[in-house]
């Protein structure tokens, strides 16, 4: 399969942001695959913070085989009945699902172009998908690259009130393994986009 032509107007800056956000929406999708489980462990960070968290998820996806991270996303997001998380915006900002952040989240995308892909059945404000959105926003996977401003303004709403907290709560979560690691990442890149978009508010 080839990659869809890029658009040169998305600064090098952001087409990392919009990578690392769609990897942590695949991870967060469905039990990673050998391929995806190759690729995590092919990452390699710097000395930042960010950095040596992706070192740490390299290291536990060179040693995850495919089963054990499918025992593990299950018990964590799945279980019997419910898994140890729930990772839903409407969970985290009410205490209950399918609320009023939900019904917000589909206006948004309504006037951002996004829809649902068919085959997808979990309500909206999920993690992933958030992460998705977010990713295809900067990159204008869904139209043109979304301008800084509305991508904060999106953030802020969906994104910024409670994906650190889903994170923390990963990375410390009692089945995590592989996602104790994913968790981390997620929590500092939250962080990093928090003052990342302060800082262009001015």
């Amino acid at each position: 399969m080839t990659e869809p032509a890029r658009d040169t107007a998305v600064a090098e800056e952001d087409r990392l942001r919009a990578d690392l956000y769609n990897f942590l929406g695949v991870l967060l999708a469905s039990p990673p695959d050998q391929m995806l489980l190759d690729q995590a462990a092919g990452l390699s960070g710097d000395a930042s913070d960010l950095g040596q968290a992706i070192d740490g998820l390299s290291r536990v996806a060179r040693v995850t085989k495919p089963k054990a991270a499918e025992r593990e996303f299950n018990a964590l997001f799945i279980g019997l009945g419910r898994g140890e998380l729930l990772p839903y915006a409407s969970y985290y900002l009410t205490g209950f699902l399918n609320e009023k952040p939900l019904a917000q989240l589909r206006g948004d995308m309504a006037a951002q172009g996004i829809t649902r892909a068919p085959n997808v059945y979990e309500p909206e404000d999920n993690i992933a998908s958030l992460m998705e959105m977010m990713g295809g926003m900067i990159v204008g996977r869904f139209g043109a690259p979304v301008p800084l401003g509305a991508q904060r303004a999106f953030w802020n709403r969906h994104i910024g009130p409670w994906a650190g907290h889903f994170f923390a709560d990963l990375e410390g979560a009692k089945n995590s393994v592989l996602y104790a690691s994913v968790g981390a990442v997620g929590r500092i890149f939250m962080s990093i986009e928090k003052d990342g978009f302060k800082l262009a508010a001015g």
